[in-house]
Order: C-alpha cells, then structure tokens, then sequence
C-alpha cells in the first residue's frame, strides 16, 4: 500500500476490476489495459478526465462526497465500499486518532474466560488481545501475543485447520482493508501488509484486489487434529466502536453433531488444564522442598 496515496491507489486497483462491458461501453479491439479506462470512467461519473487524473496520482486527495459517490456508482461500490472511499477522501484532521496501546476492558477479559465456547478479542490489526482456554484449545493461533492475519497466511497448520481457508482468507483481508478508513497511513498497519505482501502470494492477491468488506458473522469449516470436523458459526461484536477492539465468538447449532464435537473439545481443553495445574503444584512443591530441606 502506497501511505501517501491510499485513495488513488484504491480507485486504481478497483478501476482495473470493472469492464467495459460492465458499464456498457463496447470493449474495442485495441484495449491495452485491464478493466475502465480513465477517461472512461471520468465520462461516466461526470467529471473532467484531468481531475480525475489528479485523483489517482494523489495530486488531489479530497473530492467533494459528491465526486466521491459518482466515482462509486461507476465502479459500483456497494454502501460499504462507498463509506470507506468517503473515508479516505476526508481530510486526516478528520479522521480518527491512531489507536496505542490497545487494552481489554476488565469486564470484556472475565467474560470471555467465563463463556464456555471458544471467544477471544483481537485488536484493530487483528492482534489476539485476550483468550480464553476453549479459543486456545481451538487453535494455537488464538494465544495472546499472536495475529490473526499473520497466522492465517504464514503458519501451514492454519492452512490445514480451515477447510474454506480460501473464503477466511478474503473476508479477513476485506476487513483489514476496511481499516485503512480512518488511518491509511498507520505505520502498524503499513508494517502489516508489508510483511505479509512479501511473505504470502495469496495475500499479495487479495489485497491487490482493494476489497471491503467486514464479514461479521457466518460459519467456518475446521478440521481439528484431535477432535476432527466442524462447522461453527463465528460472531464478532464491536468493543466500544471506536477502540477498535472485538469480541468474536465461535459456537456451534444446538443438537448437531458440531455441537457434539465442540463439546468434546471442551473436555479435552479441561482435562488438559487440570494437568497443567497439577504439573505446576507440583512444581512449585519440588521448589519449596528445595529451598527448605528440614521441612
């Protein structure tokens, strides 16, 4: 992502999407490049081929919300897509302030320990904040400390975890995208997509097709190495909107036999606490001992 250019570089890559054929116009025999030429798309949005020029090249970062939206109905955005461009069209004076050192509120962290399905909070970036022993049964990668995104394209056991890799991977990029609205020159979010455009192909895809999207809830397919198969459906709940944070949750149907596996995999998850706990119990008596051989 070009940090100075955020919003030409997003009409770029989505002009390159719509076809001409899409919009009406006969493709020609002699097209050299992909998708709506610029003076196309000008034409149709009712703005002057040189202004809209200046747009792309960031000589002109903040068009009326007028131009904003002609320029959408063209490359037909729909209403989320047009409220991210809105955002990147706006003066930086009026976009919100950079997000530091993101903390879960204490009533968010016991609730997600208490919840008896797999929940975890992830932060603006997709960074695990807070988990809870069902959510780390689930998968290694939701541990605190780790990312989401970065899991998902650079860790192989994710790749084997999900079924519908394919899918996660293009709704959690769309949401990721959709995080550029309020602060596109963000230097942890630069730092982000450039890590992973070098290292995952397939990231380097999806981001280079500017998709938003935010993909609150559905389901996911996993294959888990111990329990086996799933289908969960996934909930994410906004944290007080403007931290950034979310809560997402994964729960299965009642009576299904996912909800039946699930439950298996809590069993595990307990059973394997206990022994922790007693692991360290006796730990911390072999320590003591040590330390007081007269007791």
């Amino acid at each position: 992502m070009d940090k100075s250019n955020a919003l030409g570089e997003f009409l770029r890559a989505r002009r390159a999407m719509v076809t001409p054929e899409d919009v009406g116009i006969a493709p020609g025999s002699r097209r050299r490049v992909p998708g709506l030429r610029r003076e196309e798309l000008a034409m149709l949005a009712g703005i002057s081929p040189d202004y809209y020029l200046r747009l792309e090249q960031g000589r002109d970062r903040h068009p009326s919300y007028q131009v904003v939206d002609a320029i959408a109905a063209v490359l037909q955005f729909d209403e989320v897509t047009t409220l991210h461009v809105r955002g990147l069209a706006a003066p930086s004076s009026d976009r919100k302030m950079r997000r530091r050192n993101e903390k879960v509120p204490t009533g968010i962290g016991q609730l997600v320990d208490e919840l008896p399905m797999p929940a975890y909070v992830v932060g603006t970036y997709f960074d695990v904040l807070a988990a809870n022993r069902m959510a780390r049964a689930l998968s290694p990668s939701f541990t605190p400390g780790n990312n989401v995104l970065r899991q998902l394209f650079l860790d192989p056991s994710d790749r084997e975890l999900y079924v519908d890799w394919s899918h996660i991977t293009a709704e959690i990029v769309g949401g990721l995208r959709s995080k550029t609205t309020a602060d596109p020159d963000d230097p942890r979010l630069a730092e982000l997509v450039g890590e992973l455009s070098i290292h995952s192909e397939r990231f380097r895809n999806l981001w280079a097709r500017a998709e938003v999207g935010h993909g609150r809830n559905g389901i996911s397919h996993f294959v888990h190495p111990e329990v086996g198969e799933m289908h969960l459906l996934h909930e994410k709940l906004d944290i007080a909107p403007a931290s950034g944070m979310q809560l997402v949750i994964h729960h299965a149907a009642p009576g299904t036999e996912s909800a039946r596996t699930l439950s298996l995999l809590g069993t595990l998850a307990a059973t394997s606490a206990r022994e922790e706990s007693a692991t360290a119990d006796r730990t911390s008596a072999a320590h003591t001992r040590s330390e007081n051989p007269q007791q």
